[in-house]
């Protein structure tokens, strides 16, 4: 069976000592702790026992600063060199849960020009990825739709993903697949099956339609993208890490008050309904026909 978790940001207004309990009582195997839900550094040593009773593995964990350029809509330093000291200061914080990866985005260029702000992140990711493998820890770097890029990323497809990493040059930092960024893009399924031993993660999630903004995602099966065939093509590929589910569907905390947000859904419904849909996409799952040369 596949190793399914969830991403606590799924689970917005709950603490994250409920989302242990509830994701543990649904019978999820792990969790991906968001530094920001994680109580003052002063009680780490709580938070800690209380995870190691829960029974759950940390899957894919996410720093509370993420990028190397600072992201618009999120908070944190503007300088670079503030943003990598804030990077590997959370992923000390994070390694003490034994996370399987870590996720890093680069963040968007912003009013640099993209030669300038490549350079940065290259010598950035390097630097924190360097952190990372002191702390045993893996790396995940994460690209996203072209339809945000501005905001976000570098980076909006395997190949350029793939391309950025090969320019880092550090064996630790690979791919964190997401289902809502790459689910619709050309070619997804033989990129997915080809470079799957490049994957480190993979967020689990479904394509509303119509889709209302970046932060207006769908649980798997309730949705528009073809997941049988994406996790068909992650399977033949060889691909055997977690599953997480990440659900971003704002209920006004980001300025998107959506009546049907899936945030006022109670934590455990919320799991179960994930889970469950993510099986059944499992099940059905199947390879990529070979393509013809």
């Amino acid at each position: 069976m596949p190793r399914f978790s969830v991403c606590e940001i799924s689970t917005l207004r709950a603490s994250f000592e409920e989302d242990l309990r509830a994701y543990a009582r649904e019978g999820v195997e792990g969790i991906g702790i968001c530094e920001f839900k994680l109580p003052p550094s002063r009680q780490d040593g709580a938070a800690l026992r209380a995870f190691r009773d829960s029974g759950l593995s940390a899957s894919l964990c996410v720093p509370a600063t993420l990028s190397i350029l600072p992201l618009p809509r999120m908070p944190g330093p503007k300088d670079p060199r503030e943003r990598i000291a804030a990077m590997s200061a959370g992923l000390r914080r994070l390694a003490a849960f034994g996370p399987a990866a870590c996720v890093c985005l680069t963040g968007p260029a912003g009013a640099r020009l993209e030669a300038e702000a490549r350079r940065l992140v290259v010598h950035g990711l390097r630097e924190v990825a360097r952190v990372a493998a002191d702390l045993g820890l893996r790396l995940a770097l994460e690209p996203v739709h072209p339809s945000i890029r501005q905001d976000w990323s570098l980076i909006c497809t395997l190949p350029e993903t793939l391309e950025l990493l090969d320019e880092v040059g550090e064996p630790n930092l690979g791919v964190l697949f997401d289902t809502w960024h790459l689910g619709d893009a050309p070619d997804v399924l033989q990129a997915a099956q080809r470079h799957a031993a490049r994957i480190f993660g993979v967020h689990i999630n479904d394509r509303r339609n119509p889709t209302r903004s970046w932060k207006d995602r769908a649980l798997p099966g309730e949705g528009t993208l073809n997941l049988p065939a994406i996790l068909g093509a992650l399977d033949a590929g060889g691909y055997h890490g977690w599953y997480d589910l990440e659900i971003f569907s704002d209920d006004g905390a980001f300025g998107d008050a959506y009546e049907d947000s899936l945030w006022k859904l109670p934590a455990r419904e919320l799991v179960r309904r994930g889970r469950a849909g993510f099986l059944r996409a499992w099940r059905q799952r199947r390879a990529p026909k070979p393509t013809r040369t």
